[in-house]
């Protein structure tokens, strides 16, 4: 048999018959790392802190229960039917309140309805990437939209943040470099809150300077906030969104403040912009799950949300406060930042130590992270570890970090033994040194 390129497919002698047919974007699609790790990472006898799950203990599945039976008994017939492709009007009118304490306004049709706001990424990228663009990115940036950037064939260039995240001089010097190069940036993609994998924040004297730089350049910002309600102290920063509304799409999502089942996120653009996403959306899926967005709404409705929130907050501070107490006891000789909301501690390892080679260990010793390289697309981050707190109790989250640590020290052996391996470069955010102050 000849594939598409004439190149022979006989079933005897290929493991995939259609290599020759398959479009040039593909290979952009990769696995990735963290994603590969679930299988292993969900296995009970190993302490996962690898992977981002919401932890749904505080959730009053009661509640939950009767909402979506009532939704069933009453609206039945329109939750179970196809929908708008923009999305249920009256969810869109909820997500108004929903992004009021991040100061992000906005008329109910500028709101776009996603299949979680992974969908609206894709979207995003779908409708302004053509293949070679430049999509600017964090250093280190959410592996999700890595994946999204690189199915689109997009060139990905990370700019350095610290501790008060991105950093403007930075983000205009690339900018500078890439447009003496000819290049076409589209894009700059930013998680401004808890920042995952990072998990710091924007600082707030540092979002107008950042916005300013990108309409300077004609670089459309995408803001990413899914942990924005879920900081630990304090009311939320202003979004992007609320200094431009037209340099800004603001992307949310119910998987972190409701529960990522419903897969239900949403995106906030500008007119001209909304009208293609609602078009690239019909072309992709028709309309988003009616049921789904009924329930979110009906939830919302019927239950104090706000209320809720504020209890994954503290469940979320509590284990923050345990991952940070233990990491000060049993990893002296890492460092790290204290991420004041969200999910992620971002962990810088001793010179020479690489945390890819290390996984299998680790996972041997039955503890499972996040390797920094996943959330790079240029091999930077071996030094580095992600590290969640939201799913394990407080005493997982410390045998995980006996266990971690137990592996840490039997690297640094072998490296005093053998000889340091080449000189780690900090490849993301600067951390604090060891000893943080607990909440």
């Amino acid at each position: 048999m000849q594939t598409g390129d004439g190149v022979r497919g006989d079933k005897g002698s290929r493991l995939d018959h259609w290599l020759g047919s398959y479009a040039a974007r593909t290979q952009g699609m990769t696995a990735s790392e963290i994603r590969a790790l679930f299988a292993v990472a969900s296995r009970p006898e190993v302490v996962s802190l690898a992977g981002g799950m919401p932890n749904l203990s505080a959730l009053p599945m009661d509640v939950v229960s009767r909402s979506l039976a009532g939704l069933v008994d009453t609206k039945g017939s329109v939750a179970l039917q196809y929908g708008s492709g923009q999305g249920d009007p009256e969810l869109r009118r909820r997500i108004l309140d929903v992004m009021a304490p991040n100061q992000v306004t906005a008329h109910p049709d500028d709101i776009v309805v996603t299949t979680g706001s992974q969908q609206a990424l894709d979207l995003v990228t779908r409708i302004f990437v053509d293949p070679g663009d430049v999509v600017l990115a964090e250093a280190p940036s959410y592996v999700g939209a890595l994946g999204v950037f690189r199915s689109y064939q997009a060139d990905v260039v990370h700019v350095a943040m610290d501790a008060e995240g991105l950093i403007p001089e930075a983000l205009s010097d690339t900018l500078i470099e890439l447009k003496r190069a000819g290049r076409r940036v589209k894009l700059l993609y930013t998680v401004p809150n808890y920042h995952n994998p990072a998990g710091v924040t924007l600082a707030a004297h540092r979002r107008p300077q950042i916005l300013e730089i990108a309409r300077r350049f004609g670089v459309l910002v995408l803001e990413d906030d899914p942990y924005g309600l879920l900081g630990f102290d304090g009311d939320p920063l202003p979004a992007l969104r609320s200094f431009d509304e037209e340099g800004v799409i603001y992307l949310g999502s119910f998987s972190k403040t409701f529960a990522p089942g419903f897969r239900v996120g949403w995106a906030v653009a500008p007119h001209a912009v909304r009208e293609k996403l609602v078009l690239a959306s019909e072309s992709a899926i028709l309309c988003p799950s009616s049921f789904s967005q009924m329930a979110v709404s009906t939830y919302l409705a019927e239950h104090d949300w706000k209320h809720q929130i504020g209890l994954f907050r503290e469940l979320y501070r509590e284990r923050r406060d345990a991952m940070l107490q233990a990491l000060h006891d049993m990893l002296p000789t890492s460092s790290w930042n204290n991420p004041q909301g969200g999910f992620y501690v971002w962990v810088h390892l001793p010179d020479g130590l690489d945390s890819k080679a290390m996984l299998p260990r680790a996972v041997t010793a039955r503890v499972a992270y996040a390797p920094g390289t996943g959330f790079y697309t240029d091999g930077q981050g071996r030094d580095y570890m992600r590290l969640s707190y939201c799913y394990p109790t407080p005493e997982r989250i410390r045998e995980g970090i006996r266990r971690l640590a137990g592996v840490i020290d039997e690297e640094l052996e072998v490296q005093t033994t053998f000889g340091p391996g080449p000189r780690s470069r900090r490849d993301g955010p600067v951390v604090e040194s060891p000893g943080p102050e607990v909440n």
